[in-house]
């Protein structure tokens, strides 16, 4: 049984009062508890089963604008004397730092939303066996695939993060996530792929066979792969790989690297950075969304962000800190975005494979080839080359790269938005990017 909220509030009022008794100006802690039950198969045989079950507490101590922190997994109250006197006796001798300090008062979240993010419901063992089964036998059924592995892994947790300004908050989370990847083989290669599928409540996973059927078709179609050459195309990202791009952007307008002057977008707020038809959100009050949340860790409320309206960057991702050095008060994103999504395009999927006589769709992408300081990207790639809007055969051991600069002005997105992850994308179209084949 995940530890219910009157333990940790209970925990939590024990060490900031331990704190502030020794000599602490201000305290931030955060108690949390995780359950994590996993069952993998490899082979259409239960190769794994493995529980965790995890206590832990981190805690913040001030002393001015002196800082220091330390965490454990030991909650009893002895342990968390000595941890928290240690950290307060660090704090000491902790160099002053003129921004920190705990999160303004004025944006504290002070009422929880209920967006239904946990489900009670458990699933045992032998259920998470009968799915797998039902997975990997789908999944197997052609010839051509070789080998399988996958996995059930049901979460909860429960946490409180309460700070010596009154703050006392938290809520339980669960997540269900199932995920199959296949191996294929023919005479002239041997290809992977996968699909998964991630939920807050148990009845919303896919179906066994559907999962299954997903994760073998899409490895059988990257079979007998050919080489391409090197030239300027239109490139089309699969939706999950178009996320990425919105995970790039999500970096490079997180308040710590701009403040640190590592980004390329530093210095960019009311400037249009992509063509005026894009728009991206973050949105925190999504009913059973993925990132769903109240508040950030902090505690201060999370609200929707208008990130970039019509083409122009609006807001930057600020945490107190941060914000302090950039003179921006804090959004609610010290930890990073909840649900982010670019709004959809107008084109159908069809459409927007129709747009060139020629291009490449991109199903995987391989390596880190992101630089947020130049804004430079470059990384390897395999997918299919289209022409005239149908799938023709299937590519490996490219090469795509541009700066996100020119990448951002020529983003074309189809009106395909689905809400499978955190972070959402529709098909994605970039144009006029150089791809380097043999």
């Amino acid at each position: 049984m995940i530890k219910d909220q009157d333990f940790l509030k209970t925990k939590a009022a024990y060490c900031l009062d331990v704190a502030k008794k020794i000599g602490a100006s201000d305290a931030s802690v955060t108690i949390g508890h995780s359950i994590s039950e996993t069952v993998n198969f490899r082979n259409k045989n239960l190769d794994e089963s493995n529980r965790s079950d995890g206590l832990a507490f981190s805690i913040d101590t001030y002393i001015g604008r002196k800082k220091s922190s330390i965490s454990s997994s030991n909650l009893l109250n002895e342990n968390l004397d000595i941890l928290i006197e240690k950290c307060y006796e660090t704090t000491k001798i902790t160099p002053e730092d003129e921004f920190n300090s705990l999160p303004d008062k004025n944006l504290l979240a002070d009422k929880l939303k209920d967006l239904n993010i946990y489900d009670n419901t458990h699933i045992d063992n032998d259920k998470k066996i009968h799915y797998l089964k039902e997975l990997e036998n789908t999944a197997s059924e052609d010839k051509k695939i070789i080998n399988t592995e996958s996995s059930f892994t049901e979460k909860k947790t429960n946490f409180i993060l309460a700070n010596s300004d009154g703050f006392c908050s938290g809520y339980k989370t669960s997540s269900f996530t199932t995920s199959c990847v296949a191996v294929a083989k023919d005479e002239n290669s041997m290809e992977r792929d996968y699909e998964y599928s991630s939920k807050r409540y148990l009845d919303d996973i896919k179906d066994p066979q559907a999962l299954g059927k997903l994760a073998s078709d899409q490895t059988i179609r990257k079979l007998s792969p050919k080489k391409i050459g090197s030239e300027k195309l239109s490139v089309i990202f699969d939706k999950r790989i178009a996320k990425g791009m919105l995970s790039a952007f999500a970096s490079a307008i997180s308040s710590s690297a701009i403040a640190r002057g590592t980004s390329f977008l530093k210095d960019k707020i009311n400037e249009q950075i992509f063509s005026n038809s894009i728009n991206i959100i973050d949105k925190p009050d999504i009913i059973k969304g993925l990132g769903s949340k109240n508040f950030d860790s902090e505690g201060i409320k999370s609200e929707t962000l208008n990130l970039v309206k019509e083409g122009v960057l609006k807001n930057y991702l600020v945490d107190t800190y941060n914000g302090k050095k950039l003179n921006i008060p804090s959004n609610g994103r010290r930890g990073g975005t909840t649900n982010l999504y670019f709004e959809n395009g107008k084109q159908s999927y069809d459409e927007l494979l129709k747009n060139n006589s020629k291009c490449i769709y991109i199903t995987e992408t391989i390596g880190h080839g992101s630089n947020l300081v130049t804004g430079d990207y470059s990384v390897g790639a395999t997918g299919f080359f289209v022409e005239d809007g149908e799938f023709k055969y299937p590519i490996n051991e490219i090469t795509i790269a541009g700066n996100f600069k020119d990448m951002f002005k020529n983003i074309f997105l189809a009106n395909d938005l689905d809400f499978e992850y955190s972070t959402n994308s529709p098909t994605m179209m970039i144009e006029g990017m150089t791809v380097a084949g043999k």
